[in-house]
């Protein structure tokens, strides 16, 4: 299971979107907030959602204290069991709630994600599929579905 949660959260997918850094940079959080980051938070939760097919807020924490030290490889020393209550949960579900602040992040996360090429090819070659066929050429056709009463 841990192995699921490394591939998860490896470098190659989430970070290398740059998703945590884009939460924090676009959902700015209310002063008083306290331990993990936003994107942090929402990495963990995103990373159990698809671990164990299930987007309840209420099964996180425990998830998380069972793999809290393999977590803490990812997101830092400083995570704790707490850091994903229900009710934390609930607080990141706020903040992501505001809709003039998802514009920004989702064309930014684009231009992380998405690559464009300039391509002027001087010739294109098509090959398309070959198939055989028993039937007769009609009027209506080459192949005709159905049967005629």
């Amino acid at each position: 299971m841990n192995e699921l949660i490394i591939s998860l959260y490896r470098r190659p997918q989430l970070e290398r979107m740059g998703v945590k850094q884009l939460i924090d940079k676009h959902f700015p959080k209310h002063g008083n907030w306290e331990g993990e980051s936003l994107g942090s938070i929402a990495i963990i939760w995103l990373t159990h959602i698809l671990s164990q097919a299930d987007h309840r807020l209420n099964h996180v924490q425990g998830w998380v204290a069972k793999r809290l030290e393999t977590l803490k490889m990812f997101v830092g020393e400083k995570l704790e069991e707490l850091d994903l209550t229900d009710d934390r949960l609930q607080s990141l579900l706020r903040y992501l709630d505001k809709d003039y602040y998802w514009k920004p992040f989702e064309a930014e996360l684009s231009g992380n994600i998405i690559q464009v090429y300039d391509l002027n090819p001087e010739k294109v070659r098509l090959d398309s599929t070959t198939a055989s066929s028993h039937c007769g050429v009609n009027s209506e056709g080459l192949f005709q579905f159905g049967h005629e009463f």
